[in-house]
């Protein structure tokens, strides 16, 4: 018990000291639209030159940034897109996304239980219910249609009695299409040289994809609610 204490003390004094640098020294500055197309080149040409070093360099930083819930995991994987391109970048950024999100819901598990519920108990009630109640598919519909931000998500799953394997698992299969859409965004948005590049078809597919993408997911949703249900009710009258 005593070195269970010792270790959740440790890892909240390493959190807060991340967290306290991430924004001391302004760390923000370098996940923001703009800086990733004004250095995309020289991305583009060090990851040429070290391919391996450069993914395992981004997938640690993308891991870090989102385990700690800082902000800038959507320019992260846009970076992704405009780096590695579409197949390459949705492989990492699934994986990174992934692995960073169940850090965040072992943290939250095990370390800010009591700072987590005292700051969003309110949403936890939610998060409960539709546990109870849909189990692990709750989960996968928030990773599709995001009721809440990802990161409270994670922090908020960790309180639930889901298991860790099936919140990484569930967590994988429900973020690959949003992520496909992100990282198709990036590889478009690395293309733009002029202003006539806004208006390429390849970038505004992208575009539409980022807007339909919530629409589509909710209907489908829908339909495979309304179909849990009409099983439901026909297995039911047959008892």
């Amino acid at each position: 018990m005593k070195n269970l204490k010792s270790t959740k003390i440790v890892m909240l004094a390493l959190i807060a000291v991340a967290i306290a640098v991430f924004f001391i020294f302004d760390l923000g500055r370098f996940f923001t639209l703009e800086y990733i197309q004004s250095q995309r080149q020289d991305f583009m040409a060090f990851y040429q030159e070290h391919q391996w070093s450069t993914i395992i360099a981004y997938f640690l930083v993308y891991v870090l940034v989102t385990a700690l819930s800082l902000p800038g995991a959507t320019i992260m994987t846009l970076l992704g897109g405009a780096v590695f391109g579409l197949l390459v970048g949705t492989v990492v950024v699934s994986f990174a996304s992934t692995v960073g999100a169940t850090l965040a819901f072992l943290v939250s598990r095990f370390a800010l239980r009591d700072a987590v519920q005292a700051r969003f108990g309110d949403k936890l009630q939610a998060i409960n219910e539709g546990v109870r109640r849909e189990g692990a598919f709750y989960l996968f519909s928030l990773r599709l249609l995001p009721i809440f931000p990802f990161f409270l998500i994670n922090l908020l799953m960790g309180l639930t009695p889901i298991g860790t394997l099936k919140f990484f698992l569930v967590s994988q299969i429900g973020m690959l299409a949003g992520t496909i859409v992100y990282v198709n965004a990036g590889s478009q948005l690395a293309s733009i040289e002029s202003l006539s590049g806004i208006l390429s078809p390849g970038l505004l597919l992208s575009f539409a994809l980022l807007g339909i993408f919530p629409f589509v997911a909710k209907k489908g949703l829908e339909f495979v609610k309304n179909n849990k249900s009409l099983r439901a009710e026909s297995v039911t009258v047959r008892d």
